[in-house]
């Protein structure tokens, strides 16, 4: 195995996003990728360990830059700040994933009709806009994400979507995650929800611990999560001899 890592610059109209590319060198045909969407602290070293174990699993792995030109947050407040205006104009949000998807297809290492998306937090409601897009992605998963719609006229799910979500996150209580369902059920898609008892918001975050607000690490959740996603996209990928 020889990963090889390194910045990846692309383009939404005048903004230059800044994400995060890793592929392993030893496989010289085009691999599946794997997009990863960050938290709402921006495009930090924890999305681009994921594209690495994303690399380290055969495929190429994207960290995305949702806010562009790699910024990210030094608290709570400035976090916030960043999300917002993407949280509020889902199109905007939209063109900018299209964006990271358009740059990821174009490159050589890639396989463009083998991709999914993967996002944690703010990420995941990433990778479930994508999906309700109607892209070409062959899975959309979210690791404790935001599940509320985006309001957009709705496309047809392409997408296999895996949500893993702790039942006791308090930023999507348990009719959020019906409506999920109830949402993906009309749109005839195949789909899974896995709720973790006893698991709060940033289950999968080795470090969070903020359980008054919901917010707390939980290490048998992560490793079933984990292995939950690893199982969907090695279905999904299979004729590529990787996952």
């Amino acid at each position: 195995m020889n990963i090889t890592t390194k910045p990846f610059e692309y383009k939404d109209g005048k903004t230059t996003c800044v994400g995060y590319l890793a592929w392993d060198e030893t496989y010289a045909d085009p691999k599946p990728c794997v997009l990863v969407g960050h938290a709402w602290g921006g495009c930090d070293g924890f999305a681009q360990s994921k594209a690495v174990q994303m690399a380290a699993q055969g495929y190429v792995g994207i960290a995305i830059d949702v806010y562009g030109d790699g910024k990210t947050g030094a608290g709570p407040e400035e976090n916030e700040a960043l999300m917002t205006p993407f949280i509020n104009d889902r199109k905007m949000l939209l063109k900018r994933l299209k964006a990271a998807v358009k740059a990821a297809k174009a490159l050589e290492q890639v396989d463009a009709t083998a991709l999914a998306m993967m996002g944690y937090c703010f990420g995941g409601l990433c990778a479930l806009d994508l999906a309700r897009s109607g892209v070409d992605l062959k899975a959309a998963i979210s690791f404790h994400g935001l599940f509320n719609g985006n309001g957009l006229p709705p496309k047809k799910i392409k997408a296999s979507v895996l949500a893993l979500h702790g039942w006791d996150d308090p930023m999507v209580p348990p009719a959020a995650v019906t409506e999920l369902g109830i949402e993906l059920t009309k749109a005839k898609c195949d789909w899974q929800i896995h709720a973790y008892g006893d698991t709060k918001h940033a289950f999968m975050v080795e470090g969070a611990n903020d359980p008054k607000n919901g917010i707390q690490y939980n290490a048998v959740a992560e490793r079933r999560a984990w292995a939950a996603a690893l199982d969907l996209l090695a279905e999904k990928f299979d004729l590529h001899g990787v996952g």
